[in-house]
């Protein structure tokens, strides 16, 4: 258990995947999608062994938290494999790092109309208790569909700002680990970092948020990740929201 005062800390930043929604296996999946279906074709054409995508170790390894071209360079490149950057504009065929984020942003599309979204229990309660209690709240997201997701789940009301995968193409934002996405929502929320905590369950996030100067990291997963999570910088790391208890009152300006 965590208790958090939110007189002393009265701005939440939260990512989405994995912290509020389960988003991030269907993620995950996708990215296994796309590269498996990538990596075969390599080896079949250099008649070379097909490595898999490992959609626990590789996921969170290189793609989690990550910018969608970013976690795919990372790897690709712990592959051995280089691909040209291409435009945005380019299409879900093409074999540029921006046609293969398309490709997989299709896969997860599909997925997820399949599999819908899926919410922590213990996420709307927590975010209720903190709104009662004065504490502006942010979601932080590299998700380019992290708007349709909110209202799908039925939560956007629940978020006074939101900064995401749009956003940081938008203002060209360097993404996890860097802390810029985090510190956007801050500036939004209109309170400095050192008064705000950040909820987030990927080694990119917690170190975003150290680097950030937030006042509390608080990294989320099963026990088996609280190890990584701490090493990356999180001051404490729960399993879920549930295990995160409010105290006081928010007294912002």
């Amino acid at each position: 258990m965590v208790i958090i005062d939110v007189g002393r800390f009265g701005a939440f930043v939260l990512d989405l995947d994995g912290v509020i929604t389960r988003t991030a296996s269907i993620h995950a999946r996708a990215w296994k999608q796309l590269f498996d279906q990538f990596l075969a074709q390599r080896a079949a054409q250099s008649a070379t062994p097909f490595l898999p995508f490992d959609p626990e170790t590789d996921y969170r390894r290189y793609v989690d938290g990550k910018p969608r071209i970013v976690g795919l360079q990372s790897f690709l490149a712990s592959r051995g494999i280089n691909v040209r950057l291409g435009e945005p504009g380019d299409q879900p065929e093409q074999e540029t790092a921006h046609g293969l984020a398309k490709r997989k942003d299709l896969y997860f599309l599909k997925l997820l109309a399949v599999v819908g979204v899926q919410v922590f229990d213990s996420a709307p309660a927590f975010l209720r208790d903190a709104r009662g209690r004065g504490v502006r709240t942010a979601i932080a997201s590299s998700s380019h569909h992290c708007a349709e997701i909110l209202h799908a789940a039925r939560l956007t009301a629940l978020f006074d700002a939101r900064v995401d995968g749009i956003d940081l193409d938008r203002l060209s934002l360097t993404g996890k680990p860097a802390p810029d996405m985090f510190l956007e929502a801050a500036r939004r929320l209109n309170v400095p970092p050192a008064h705000a905590v950040v909820f987030e369950d990927a080694t990119a996030g917690v170190e975003a948020g150290r680097a950030g100067s937030f006042g509390l990291v608080i990294g989320v997963g099963p026990a088996a990740r609280a190890p990584d999570l701490l090493k990356h910088g999180a001051d404490d790391v729960v399993a879920n929201l549930g295990e995160v208890r409010l105290e006081g009152t928010a007294h912002l300006p």
